[in-house]
């Protein structure tokens, strides 16, 4: 006998990328920021008054709302802080969706969209990108979803759509579907969809402190929208799904522009080395926005180059799904990881 309902019963949990304990290896595999974090944040620890923490923190956050509105140019009242971003992902699937309102989504994209989905026991919708991961937007509005979502950059492919096409989805959808844009990967992309919230009261911006800002571990992200949907998702939140320690750290990140900043464009530069050397390798690597890349191999087994360039202790990510199983996701890490990345790959394929 089962005591779990029979949806959960059903379910294959979301898989994470490896986590090895050996700290000599060169981890490509999570999306993690190579960097770390601004040195503000030791500095924050080392000062930290501990007995704070016998007390519960503030409900909202306010000081990382007041934080994050000023650097988008919008209001405390337009941000909520989550437990990272997929706490955001459990918010909106308990808010708009449930057994009689669907999710849609354009796929291949973050499979923990449809664990969420399941969990809550509403109907999932996955709509194929067009050739290049272009927006097919009238599938989107077609399929009828109380709930669409965009990862933008997408994962794993590292597309992007210009926020005037995003536009276009929202003015489509409105009075029929929330929109969600996931940016968890805006960070690296050469636009974001902040502006975009003062004209449509149907978007979402999920916004996460993992990549961009070198915080993975500390689990922090938050939610842009306006008002009105804000109020709504505060009631379905938990009581304190950020705790003090947290606000504070986020809080000094996201003040330190000139820091963040610096290590975007180190990102950047790695991503435009990085591809370069994959293509001069044999494979075919696809534009990406984000700080990994999607990588076609071109000749032999992308699942046994996986495993060969595990065994040399580097790791990157290989999903055996539709679409990508000829395929690697590669983070971006620091010159040193990248090398030994590029000159394993160099033994793998001469032998």
């Amino acid at each position: 006998m089962s005591y779990f309902r029979e949806n959960i019963e059903k379910l294959s949990g979301y898989t994470p990328g490896f986590q090895p304990k050996d700290t000599n290896v060169v981890k490509l595999n999570t999306n993690e920021n190579p960097y770390p974090p601004s040195p503000k944040v030791a500095r924050l620890l080392a000062e930290f008054d501990i007995n704070r923490l016998r007390r519960y923190p503030t409900p909202l956050g306010d000081s990382f709302r007041e934080a994050a509105a000023e650097i988008n140019g919008l209001l405390p009242e337009n941000i909520m802080c989550t437990n990272g971003g997929d706490d955001l992902l459990t918010i909106v699937l308990r808010s708009f969706c449930c057994s009689t309102r669907s999710l849609v989504y354009p796929a291949p994209t973050y499979s923990l969209y449809e664990v969420l989905a399941k969990i809550q026991d509403c109907p999932i919708v996955e709509v194929p990108w067009l050739d290049g991961y272009r927006l097919p937007k009238k599938e989107l509005v077609d399929a009828g979803g109380a709930l669409t979502i965009v990862c933008n950059p997408n994962a794993p492919s590292g597309s992007f759509i210009d926020p005037e096409e995003i536009s276009e989805l929202a003015n489509l959808l409105e009075g029929k579907s929330v929109l969600l844009v996931d940016e968890a990967y805006a960070d690296f992309a050469q636009d974001n969809c902040a502006k975009l919230i003062n004209k449509h009261d149907n978007l979402v911006i999920l916004r996460s402190m993992s990549k961009g800002y070198s915080l993975a571990g500390l689990r922090f992200g938050y939610a842009i929208a306006c008002r009105e949907l804000i109020a709504g998702m505060l009631k379905v939140k938990d009581s304190y799904n950020v705790d003090a320690l947290a606000i504070a750290v986020a809080t000094e990140t996201i003040q330190d522009q000139d820091y963040f900043k610096k290590n975007v464009e180190l990102v950047k530069e790695q991503r435009a080395r990085v591809a370069k050397s994959l293509e001069s390798l044999g494979f075919k690597v696809a534009p990406s926005s984000a700080n990994f890349v999607l990588t076609q191999v071109q000749s032999g087994d992308a699942s046994d180059i996986f495993e060969k360039l595990k065994e040399r202790h580097v790791f990157v990510r290989y999903f055996p799904y539709d679409g990508l199983r000829d395929k690697l996701r590669i983070t971006i890490g620091t010159p040193s990881e990248n090398d030994r990345l590029i000159e394993a790959l160099k033994e793998i394929l001469s032998s």
